[in-house]
């Protein structure tokens, strides 16, 4: 019989992004019940735990959120040729791989893949936009109000879509089609959005959620993206 003393911890740090692999051996806990994985920028990225050795505990910083999670894992399940994943409780997202020294190196290389491809792809929106930063908060704006119910149209239907240019977002009912424009270029914009609880479009009408700054604007053709 084989006992599997080792296994591989593959993990990005949250602080500088670097990616590392560690080699962890249950023997470093026969003298101790807590231990620190640092990045080699000084970060604390990992805290480990244990009361008894039969269950492990794991504190994993986020690079998504900044927060903590916490993961528990059996004496069996660590120290086994089973991969254990952890990650983010909010999105999902993950963070690091503890196993099989192949498999870790896979995932974690495929995750390398995914991250930068996601990194690129927000560069890319960037560009897009003609002003992201207020783009973004007008979304996160716009998304709070949709959480409450708060966007629907006067014909019944709350299945909204949003369609989103460069300068706005266009809030469309493909019950009666109606439309509702949203600027999102300046902080005039933005302060408007902030202000609104509630964005009723009227039925097969045709209305801008505007500030007194943009009223001149016409209603550019721009490529569209669907949200």
């Amino acid at each position: 019989m084989i006992i599997q003393t080792e296994t591989l911890l593959g993990m990005r740090c949250p602080e500088c992004g670097k990616l590392d692999y560690y080699n962890l051996s249950r023997f470093e806990f026969s003298g101790q019940n807590r231990m620190e994985i640092k990045c080699t920028c000084g970060y604390t990225k990992l805290i480990i735990t244990t009361r008894n050795r039969k269950e492990y505990l794991f504190q994993v910083s986020c690079v998504v959120c900044e927060n903590r999670h916490a993961h528990t894992i059996s004496s069996g399940r660590l120290w086994s040729e089973a991969v254990n994943y952890l990650f983010c409780h909010e999105t999902g997202l993950e963070l690091g791989y503890l196993g099989p020294e192949e498999e870790v190196r896979v995932l974690a290389a495929a995750q390398e893949e995914s991250m930068e491809a996601l990194v690129e792809e927000f560069e890319n929106e960037d560009e897009y936009f003609h002003n992201a930063q207020i783009m973004y908060e007008v979304l996160n704006c716009l998304h709070d109000i949709a959480e409450q119910g708060a966007v629907y149209c006067q014909c019944g239907n709350h299945d909204v879509e949003v369609d989103i240019f460069p300068d706005r977002l266009e809030l469309h009912c493909k019950g009666c089609d109606s439309v509702n424009i949203i600027y999102a270029e300046t902080e005039d914009d933005l302060n408007v959005i902030r202000k609104v609880d509630t964005i009723e479009l009227t039925r097969n009408g045709f209305n801008c959620l505007d500030s007194l700054a943009n009223s001149g604007k016409p209603g550019k053709k721009n490529k569209r993206r669907r949200k």
